[in-house]
């Protein structure tokens, strides 16, 4: 143990994040668990905040005083400072069983049995069990250290029933911790709501804040991918201005890559000027640079949308010289899509075809899923490094369990809907003419 915190104290000294009490002398082993927790909460504010080398020191800390709080004396929990520290490790990342031990242990009374036991269940994934006791228990703590935790949870907890309410909770959590990783979580799960539930102005509200903030947050992959849909599903002349607002605190590779899936959703969608727009912009973007998987990405999302027009055949050209190199997995399934459509556009009729409009059932299979988003360049500035380990659903803190997940891809089939219907149109045609 002496040896592990003589490596943490050194690790800490370089990264700047030296404990409270170890700056000061104390004995490691001996630190009050607040103290520790207060490390905790740095370390993770930190990475959200752009420092993701900090990963490795939260796991450390993690286990530090998951150790220290098993070994502890039932009297440090009199001081209700250790006992908030026990709730918010849970709440943070730390091992529930650890939660659930401290509470079979305390004869005292000093545990709030309303808390832990809403908060055993939430992290057992029972988070519809909760709403009820804890909304009437959160009074109490509205100002209280564990407070903010406590909101971002009732916010998860009723994201899918009432999502009017949910805000709510998350506008609160985001009011008294702001520039937390707290805030970062709430701003997040904000944006999913207000874009699900079509509240336009909110939604462009929170990905400013989210912007102005987090963009270099790990978790900031996952705010592109929403606002994205939010900007394309709600694009107009109004919404441009506010697009241009939110971009403005970007730097050119983020800038670029909004752009890149904007085209892409636009594609798919079949917003030809979006399309055209964006991927001029994000062509722009990438003038005197070496990288040529950019410029690939806006020559195909340009030229998906100009298959069904009257350029067709120097679209299937600038398609079809693509490198797949320079495509992901889906961006390559979706040129391949493309391409087929205008085979069947541009094949010379027949007896059959004249009779009966058919067309060949297109179904690609993806079988590789992207590790990198995959709308857009697969070098996304928003997501350089993998979210972290303590983040995950079993052991993650209850502000980072709600991940943003992407069907494989939803656009595809009605791309290929789209040219079948084309298809129809021209059988039909072809069919009135020789009649």
């Amino acid at each position: 143990m002496l040896k592990a915190f003589r490596a943490f104290l050194l690790c800490a000294c370089v990264g700047g994040m030296l404990p409270v009490g170890l700056a000061h002398g104390e004995d490691g082993e001996n630190l009050p668990p607040y103290k520790m927790l207060r490390s905790l909460q740095h370390i993770q504010d930190s990475i959200v905040l752009g420092d993701h080398k900090a990963a490795e020191m939260q796991r450390f800390m993690l286990g530090a005083i998951d150790k220290r709080l098993r070994e502890a004396d039932v009297k440090v929990f009199d001081d209700p400072r250790n006992v908030d520290a026990a709730l918010i490790y849970a709440m943070s990342g730390g091992n529930p069983a650890t939660l659930s031990y401290l509470v079979s242990r305390d004869i005292s009374g000093n545990f709030d049995t309303r808390i832990t036991d809403a908060l055993v269940h939430y992290l057992g994934g029972k988070g519809g069990l909760v709403v009820e006791q804890l909304s009437k228990a959160i009074p109490e703590y509205r100002n209280a250290r564990i407070g903010p935790y406590l909101y971002l949870i009732l916010g998860n907890a009723t994201a899918q029933q009432d999502p009017k309410t949910s805000l709510k909770y998350y506008d609160w959590a985001r009011l008294v911790a702001p520039g937390t990783n707290i805030e970062e979580a709430a701003l997040r799960r904000s944006l999913v709501i207000a874009t699900r539930q079509k509240v336009i102005d909110k939604g462009f509200s929170y990905s400013l804040s989210y912007a102005r903030r987090f963009l270099t947050s790990p978790y900031a992959s996952q705010f592109a991918d929403v606002f994205v849909e939010l900007a394309v599903d709600n694009y107009n002349d109004e919404t441009e201005s506010k697009l241009q607002e939110i971009l403005s605190f970007m730097d050119a590779p983020r800038q670029r890559e909004v752009y890149l899936r904007i085209a892409r959703r636009a594609a798919i969608g079949g917003m030809a000027g979006l399309t055209r727009l964006s991927t001029e912009r994000a062509e722009a973007l990438s003038l005197g640079e070496a990288d040529a998987q950019p410029k690939a990405l806006a020559s195909l999302y340009s030229g998906l949308v100009d298959v069904p027009s009257d350029g067709i055949l120097k679209a299937v050209e600038n398609i079809s010289a693509i490198p797949d190199a320079e495509l992901s997995p889906r961006d390559r399934a979706l040129r391949d899509a493309a391409r087929a459509v205008a085979d069947e556009v541009l094949r010379r009729p027949t007896a059959e075809s004249l009779t009966q409009a058919t067309a060949p059932k297109l179904e690609p299979e993806i079988a590789e899923k992207e590790d990198d988003p995959s709308t857009g360049s697969g070098e996304s500035p928003f997501a350089a490094q993998t979210p972290v380990e303590a983040e995950q659903p079993s052991k993650t803190a209850p502000d980072e369990q709600v991940a943003a997940s992407e069907p494989d891809d939803p656009g595809f089939d009605s791309f290929v809907s789209a040219g079948r219907s084309k298809l129809d149109e021209i059988d039909s045609l072809l069919k009135g003419v020789t009649q």
